[in-house]
């Protein structure tokens, strides 16, 4: 697009791995990320992998969490390319809103390595990104789930709803917590705002790193009594 050219000329993308002009992520740096070619179940220690095309999303360890399954494309702590283009997502100093696209694809090579970007599992489906409180959106500028959601959904062409979760009261950062204070600390944080957009729909909750899955398993669970028909997950790394 002639956008994107004039915006690239002016401001030109260098890749987050060595430094080459015209993009975030070059070829060969992308080679060195190891896309996932399995799923894995929710369980936070020793998670086990599933068969390729499988259903499931959980084990019999996991199988009481409402979040059915998460998709993700990268282990979080094995590459420091794969912490810097998370990190040059979100946080200042760069904030490069337009990384979505190229995080996106990743996540859809992972999609269809483990055979899961198919007609049967998007149907009757939406994205729904994970939202930020009034003051991290303010300081941001952004929500990166919700630039992920948009440009997952352009690719795989189905809805994103932007306002349908929202988040009602604001939280401590969930990095410096244990396991058990994250869960507490993000209960009853959020809220489903238009139960009519995701009632007896598969809901696909967008989000950039999934660590113990607290803040996303809060999420599935106000989505489930909306009505959501199931709730799943997708984020381009996993931590742990």
């Amino acid at each position: 697009m002639v956008k994107d050219f004039f915006s690239e000329l002016l401001f030109p993308s260098f890749c987050l791995g060595c430094q080459k002009e015209g993009t975030y992520l070059c070829h060969d740096c992308k080679e060195t990320l190891e896309i996932s070619e399995y799923g894995y179940c929710l369980c936070n220690k020793d998670p086990i992998r599933l068969l390729i095309g499988t259903k499931k999303g959980t084990c019999n360890r996991c199988r009481d969490k409402i979040l059915a399954g998460l998709y993700f494309a990268l282990p979080y702590k094995e590459k420091a390319l794969t912490r810097a283009l998370i990190y040059q997502f979100k946080y200042q100093p760069y904030l490069m809103k337009d990384l979505g696209k190229t995080l996106a694809f990743l996540i859809i090579e992972h999609l269809i390595l483990t055979k899961n970007n198919t007609e049967a599992i998007w149907a009757g489906a939406v994205l729904v990104p994970v939202p930020l409180d009034r003051k991290k959106y303010k300081a941001r500028g952004y929500n990166q789930s919700k630039e992920l959601a948009q440009e997952l959904g352009k690719i795989i062409q189905i809805p994103v709803l932007s306002h349908v979760l929202i988040k009602i009261s604001p939280t401590e950062s969930q990095m410096k917590l244990s396991a058990p204070e994250r869960q507490e600390n993000i209960r009853d944080a959020f809220s489903i705002k238009k139960p009519a957009e995701i009632a007896g729909k598969k809901v696909f909750l967008v989000d950039d790193v999934y660590t113990t899955g607290a803040t996303m398993e809060e999420c599935a669970r106000v989505s489930q009594d909306a009505g959501a028909k199931s709730v799943w997950g997708i984020a381009i790394a996993r931590e742990g």
